[in-house]
Order: C-alpha cells, then sequence, then structure tokens
C-alpha cells in the first residue's frame, strides 16, 4: 500500500544518529527528525550529559534524547563512536559534524590541514562504514552525509576544508554505488550560505557579505531549518529511489 504524504515522511520507531548536534544545521536535524518520529542519538565533542539545546528540542517532540560526547578528531574516539551506533542498530545516520580552518594556501598549516580533514571526511568515512555494515546486515537504512558548494567549487583560503568536502561527495557516490542494491541509501546535503559559527567570518565582513549576498538568487543566507527539510527528505520512505546525489541546497547559488 502506498503510504499517505505524512505517511512518506514518518520516522516513527526509527533511531537517527546525528553528529555535530549541539548547534546550527546539526541541532536543526535533530529537532526535525524527532519531529518526523525518531528518537535521536546527538553526538557532539562538547555534548552534556544532561541538559543540552538538543535535549531539550528532541524531547519537546516527544522523543528520546541519548547524548554522546566524541571528538570527531579523534581516531579512536571515532572508533568507539561506530562501534556503539552499529550495536544499537541506527537506521539513520546523518554526518554532519565538521570544522574549518582558514588561511591563504601557501600558508595554511599541515595541521589545519589534517584536522580539517579528520573532522570532516575520515570521521564520515569510518561511521559511514562502521555503522554502514551494520546496517548492510539487517537490509536497510538511511546515511545522510553533509558536503558543501565547495564539494563543487574551489573557494577561497580554505583548501583543508574545499578537499574534505570534494572527498565527502565522491565517498558518497562511491558508498551509494556499493550499497543500493542491498537497501541502503547513501545521499549528501550541499547547503550553500548558511547563518551559522561557521559563517561568522564572512558574515562579519561587510565587502564578502554583500558579494556573496548579491549571488544568491533567493537574496539571503540559509537558515539551519532550510538544510534539516532536505535531510528529512533524504532519510524518509519519500527518498526511496534516490542514491548517490549530492542535493544543493543553496538558494540558487549553484544556478547564477
Amino acid at each position: 500500500m502506498t503510504p499517505g504524504v505524512a505517511g512518506l515522511l514518518d520516522l516513527s520507531g526509527r533511531t537517527a544518529a546525528v553528529t555535530g548536534a549541539s548547534r546550527g544545521i546539526g541541532l536543526a536535524v535533530a529537532r526535525l527528525l524527532a519531529a518526523a518520529g525518531a528518537d535521536v542519538i546527538g553526538i557532539s565533542a562538547s555534548m552534556p550529559a544532561g541538559d543540552s539545546p538538543a535535549r531539550t528540542a528532541v524531547e519537546a517532540e516527544g522523543r528520546v534524547f541519548t547524548p554522546v560526547r566524541t571528538d570527531l578528531s579523534d581516531h579512536a574516539q571515532v572508533a568507539g563512536l561506530g562501534a556503539l551506533l552499529a550495536a544499537r542498530e541506527v537506521d539513520v545516520l546523518v554526518n554532519n559534524g565538521g570544522t574549518i580552518r582558514r588561511a591563504p594556501a601557501a600558508e595554511h598549516a599541515d595541521a589545519d590541514f589534517d584536522h580539517v580533514l579528520d573532522v570532516n571526511l575520515r570521521a564520515t568515512w569510518t561511521l559511514s562504514r562502521d555503522v554502514g555494515r551494520a546496517m548492510l546486515a539487517r537490509g536497510s537504512g538511511r546515511i545522510v552525509n553533509i558536503a558543501s558548494m565547495l564539494s563543487f567549487q574551489g573557494g577561497i583560503t580554505v583548501p583543508g576544508y574545499t578537499a574534505s568536502k570534494a572527498g565527502v561527495a565522491g565517498l558518497t557516490k562511491a558508498l551509494a554505488n556499493e550499497w543500493a542494491h542491498r537497501g541502503v541509501n547513501v545521499n549528501a546535503v550541499a547547503p550553500g550560505y548558511v547563518s551559522t559559527d561557521n559563517t561568522d567570518a564572512l558574515r562579519a565582513d561587510p565587502d564578502r557579505s554583500r558579494s556573496i549576498l548579491e549571488r544568491i538568487p533567493a537574496g539571503r543566507w540559509a537558515e539551519p531549518e532550510d538544510i534539516a527539510g532536505a535531510v528529512l527528505f533524504l532519510c524518509s520512505r519519500a527518498a526511496d529511489y534516490v542514491h548517490g546525489v549530492v542535493l544543493p541546497v543553496d538558494g540558487g547559488w549553484l544556478a547564477r
């Protein structure tokens, strides 16, 4: 039987794990997935065991919130998180946690480059592999990675970030090629310019901010909730036949 419109987006009975859930896009995703019926495991390097904005948002929707503190730059901690999520039989994995370091390429330190790749790409790979293995054994699951406009473009003074997000796009397609026929959907959302901590420096620069807004057909910066809606779609039954997509949510930036 074909579900109704509401049923297509219903995540009741599912457990979703969201990295970077303390604020910004991750917090908005956790809130919306809970509103769709999912219990949420919220992960970040600073996630408290007690009260937090993520717990408040999820529990306000009547869902169960489980906090997990993990530093995504620490390989051992990420491996432990992968094992934990696989054992919990997570139905949805949203690899949102990320970071950025800004410096001209000729002055960009190896330590900064490595740190960004560890958080943005290696952690996404490790968690996707380990949680994906458990999903394959069950024959179902959803993985949604957070890519970027810099999955398509080069950016300025962010070589590590650009390399990591181009890698996220490629990894998304590689995993989809292997796992689509086994019931696991792997896709990505590529946000445009979003009003979050990562873009504070851009929004504080009047010239840079103006040049960005002039190119966005929608005429505004995105809000985290704009990105969360696309993530929910890819996590839902409405996206059953969607595999290996890197979906821009950019206010028309790439169309300009």
